[in-house]
């Protein structure tokens, strides 16, 4: 872009082919390749007459807070941009270690589905709701008629591991073979929105830790809830929970649509931290049974949105993988004005 007198823009007009001419306030834009405008630029620059020349920026719309849902995206997936890239998450292997699935729901018909349960006498059948909601927003169906995108990435590699049972609790050792069983499976991410809540600096659990590291090492990312023990109202903020606590874990927090941490949502308050925000508040997703939708809050819900996220950048870049793919989540996450306390370094976007 310059800003020469009209003598000088008549001048570059002669000699470009591609250019558009504001001559009323003595600015031209001159179009062709890079090596072409730095040229021309040098050339302009000779004359006193000419203020300044520079390249010519893309300008974006400047979306924040507050989100909404709309017909078509939920506020989650318009906080994240998860609808504004080029990738669905196709090829990428995503393990959602919960309460099973509902298999028959139309919203899981377009893409492969790995199940497993590890729960003694139980099928990976979700009767709970919790596990389906929350693999529905790391890859429900990308749209249906009169029913919003909330899938994150829909087109992952779908790894359900049933390790809560029906009635939503598990035991660590299901928990543990779930974890084991993703990563044999080869799957790149790994989601678990499941904890138990911990004391302030109650150390983090070194077999998680284990386990988190030898995943990351493998070019694996395991992503967990922080917890839903914090009650702001009050100025009571409770810790991280386990396993979200493990520094190999990716911990996230839960915001609102607002822009704010959601009441709820367990911060650093001794050993552990979070590390990266994410929808969290009046989730709209799949859910079990005959209701087929319904709205949820909790870490378990923002935890899902980082995973298919995660999934979306490892699907544009095959460098992407483990401590490298945590890096990169880390580093693209838009400050939200809060504490790191609370929302670590951001919220979680493509």
């Amino acid at each position: 872009m310059v800003t020469p007198d009209a003598s000088v823009l008549a001048s570059v007009a002669r000699s470009s082919h591609d250019i558009i001419g504001l001559e009323r306030l003595g600015i031209a834009i001159v179009g062709g390749g890079l090596e072409t405008s730095k040229s021309l630029g040098e050339q302009l620059m000779a004359h006193d007459e000419v203020a300044d020349v520079r390249p010519e920026f893309w300008m974006f719309a400047i979306q924040g807070p507050p989100w909404q849902d709309s017909a078509s995206t939920t506020w989650g997936i318009e906080a994240t941009r998860a609808a504004g890239t080029g990738h669905d998450g196709n090829g990428i292997k995503v393990a959602v270690l919960d309460t099973g699935i509902d298999r028959s729901h139309p919203d899981f018909n377009h893409s492969a589905m790995i199940t497993e349960t590890f729960v003694e006498g139980e099928t990976v059948d979700d009767v709970q709701g919790h596990g389906t909601h929350c693999a529905g927003t790391i890859c429900g169906r990308p749209s249906s008629a009169n029913v919003p995108r909330y899938g994150v990435a829909p087109g992952v590699i779908l790894h359900v591991g049933k390790v809560l049972n029906n009635h939503g609790a598990g035991r660590e050792g299901d928990i543990i073979a779930g974890m084991i069983w993703a990563m044999e499976r080869g799957c790149e991410i790994i989601s678990m929105s499941l904890g138990r809540g911990t004391m302030p600096n109650e150390p983090f659990d070194p077999l998680y830790e284990s386990i988190a590291q030898d995943a990351l090492d493998q070019g694996i990312l395991i992503v967990a809830a922080a917890g839903n023990d914090s009650d702001r109202r009050w100025n009571y903020v409770a810790p991280v929970g386990a396993p979200a606590n493990s520094p190999s874990i990716m911990a996230v927090a839960a915001i609102g649509a607002d822009g704010g941490v959601a009441s709820f949502s367990c911060g650093a308050v001794g050993t552990g931290q979070v590390d990266i925000s994410a929808p969290g508040v009046g989730i709209f997703s799949a859910f079990a049974g005959v209701q087929t939708y319904k709205k949820l809050m909790g870490t378990s819900m923002a935890c899902p949105h980082v995973a298919g996220l995660a999934a979306l950048h490892a699907a544009s870049a095959p460098q992407l993988r483990g401590q490298a793919l945590w890096d990169h989540l880390v580093q693209n996450a838009v400050g939200l004005g809060g504490i790191p306390r609370d929302i670590g370094a951001g919220l979680a976007v493509i």
